[in-house]
């Protein structure tokens, strides 16, 4: 945790009895103003979940825990992708926004443009994209609009995956292969992952099926995936049922995209922290 700075005012709060407040929050999805007297002042916790957002503190957590568990041989390296779209309660929807927005925003501290808010066929709306380890603890955790599509989201969420060696060596960001469902079958994306080496475990659509065969030789082969293989896929959405026990997580409240994203970090913090505290390996 950073260490608060003495500049003269009040005490700083201490930062366990505000992040229980924090994950109180997101547990229950209550208003900030409901924040039960024992967990302090609510504007104590907005204001420190909102600076760990917005400064990288949720991130660095996030990556020092990924690397104790990538040096106890707690990630499994077939990674599974997808996302989950969540309804946007009218609390978090009052702000001006543009819901066509670019995702290269995604990792910026303003977060992405119209703050991942979308128009989806059930309304406004926003997805959480996760990039998982083979037994469904999120590796890499974005926020994108309702109504955007999962495939141009692929290559963002590769980029971000970067764990961290308890030694020698650059951060780990090449898994061993990729289980995906259809939505992720592009030619690009199949390409991008040969290129480095990793399998590819996507299945193909019916009509890019259709489109290969009408142009024959010059469609290409068709595509081969391990059958078995990619019913490992499923503990990606095991995952979203875990993270959507969280109602804050599984309503969007936030107006910001930025906080949003923090309360999903902290949640997948929260998971990897019982998945090592299982295997009773001490996190440095």
């Amino acid at each position: 945790m950073p260490v608060a700075s003495r500049k003269g005012g009040r005490p700083f709060q201490e930062h366990r009895r505000v992040l229980e407040g924090i994950v109180w929050r997101y547990r229950t999805g209550s208003p900030w103003r409901d924040l039960p007297a024992e967990f302090g002042p609510w504007q104590t916790a907005w204001k420190r979940h909102h600076r760990f957002s917005s400064d990288g503190t949720w991130d660095r957590i996030y990556a020092e825990i990924l690397a104790d568990a990538d040096a106890a041989g707690q990630i499994d390296w077939a990674v599974s992708v997808d996302s989950t779209i969540n309804r946007a309660h009218q609390h978090a929807t009052n702000l001006p926004r543009d819901t066509g927005g670019p995702i290269e925003l995604q990792g910026s501290a303003r977060g992405p443009t119209g703050h991942a808010i979308g128009r989806s066929r059930g309304g406004l709306s926003t997805k959480i994209h996760h990039l998982v380890d083979g037994r469904g603890l999120p590796l890499v955790v974005l926020v994108g609009p309702g109504q955007a599509g999962d495939a141009p989201m692929f290559p963002v969420l590769m980029d971000h995956l970067k764990v961290t060696r308890r030694g020698p060596g650059r951060p780990r960001s090449r898994p061993d292969r990729v289980r995906a469902d259809k939505a992720y079958s592009s030619r690009a994306i199949r390409t991008h992952l040969r290129e480095r080496g990793i399998v590819a475990v996507i299945p193909e659509p019916s009509d890019q099926q259709g489109h290969r065969q009408r142009r024959g030789s010059r469609g290409g082969r068709p595509v081969n995936y391990d059958v078995e293989d990619y019913k490992g896929r499923n503990v990606v959405e095991r995952g979203f049922n875990e993270d959507k026990q969280w109602r804050g997580l599984a309503t969007r409240y936030d107006k910001l995209a930025l906080t949003y994203r923090g309360g999903a970090v902290l949640r997948a913090i929260t998971l990897w922290l019982k998945r090592l505290n299982r295997a009773r390996i001490p996190v440095q």
